[in-house]
């Protein structure tokens, strides 16, 4: 861990350590020192730069829920400490709506839901970011539908023309790092299925899962089997039949105590044009941005975990036909 603090024995311990300090800890200060001054954190909603953005959230998100707590389910990694690390961390998150936000008026509820976050770092600063945090399970935890909180959020943040804009490739701001991951055979192997399935090759599910393969997708939806795979990238997938989709970055790992995976962020970029989970089609050009993780097992893939940010994709949606 050459540059970084010597009390993190590897990266992943790097990476849950610092998530709790800042965290649950209350050392948001720390953010100064873990966080690089100029960073880009691109979330499905929103591209920011600087860590003083980030404290300011951090801040926001603890006064709305003050026991929030972030528990490190695996960190997927790739490269060195000389040259730079990128991190595909998976979380688990509890939290109690107990403050007024942006996600409205406190309603007491209580939250469970995941959080995907791919971070960069070198000389123990974190300097690039894609965090994307399961909106969908969040808001209907609440009593909402996420088109309809959306709807709401528009209002709130002062109309169309005044919200905050999501995440396109037209907004994205390039940061420092420009890696794609690795070569390890199961990132290889993860992204020829992922690409199988945006190919509309759907029985590459038979194939390659695990006939008890337990998946866990957004909107805080955790499934079983053959049909929730089929279920969930069909209809992601016949919502934006013609978009582009592409990997943009690819991680496979082999580690002591843990059975082979994989973590792929990807993307689809195109027309609303299908029917699917986000209704009638609406031509709304759109942008997702996905990650993945996946463990393999001796009967195949045996657990997935793939978030994007429905909440953004209903704001571009809306936001371009109302």
């Amino acid at each position: 861990m050459k540059g970084f603090d010597p009390k993190f024995k590897d990266f992943p311990d790097y990476i849950i350590g610092i998530t709790k300090e800042i965290w649950e800890d209350r050392g948001i200060a720390t953010l100064h020192d873990y966080y690089a001054s100029d960073i880009v954190v691109r979330m499905p909603g929103v591209v920011s730069t600087g860590n003083q953005g980030v404290i300011g959230a951090t801040m926001a998100t603890l006064s709305e829920f003050p026991d929030r707590t972030l528990l490190g389910e695996d960190v997927i990694w790739s490269g060195t400490p000389e040259e730079g690390m990128l991190s595909s961390h998976r979380i688990l998150s509890t939290a109690t709506h107990t403050g007024d936000g942006v996600f409205g008026k406190a309603t007491g509820k209580k939250l469970v839901y995941r959080i995907l976050a791919d971070c960069h770092a070198v000389n123990n600063k974190i300097d690039d970011e894609w965090l994307i945090r399961d909106q969908g399970a969040i808001v209907r935890q609440m009593g909402w539908e996420p088109k309809q909180y959306v709807a709401d959020l528009i209002t709130r943040e002062g109309g169309p023309e005044a919200c905050v804009k999501p995440l396109t490739p037209a907004n994205d701001i390039k940061g420092p790092y420009t890696g794609t991951g690795n070569d390890n055979e199961w990132g290889v192997k993860y992204a020829e299925i992922l690409t199988g399935l945006m190919g509309a090759d759907m029985a590459v599910i038979a194939r390659e899962y695990d006939r008890a393969v337990q998946t866990e997708y957004p909107g805080g939806v955790t499934g079983h089997s053959f049909t929730s795979v089929d279920s969930f990238w069909m209809g992601l997938r016949a919502s934006f039949p013609n978009a582009e989709f592409r990997i943009d970055h690819q991680i496979g790992r082999d580690d002591p105590m843990m059975p082979p995976r994989a973590a792929i962020r990807w993307s689809l970029h195109g027309k609303h044009d299908g029917w699917g989970v986000f209704g009638a089609p609406t031509g709304a050009e759109v942008y997702v941005l996905g990650i993945s993780h996946a463990e393999f097992g001796p009967w195949g893939l045996r657990r997935e975990c793939t978030l994007f940010d429905e909440t953004a994709i209903w704001k571009q949606i809306l936001l371009q036909a109302g």
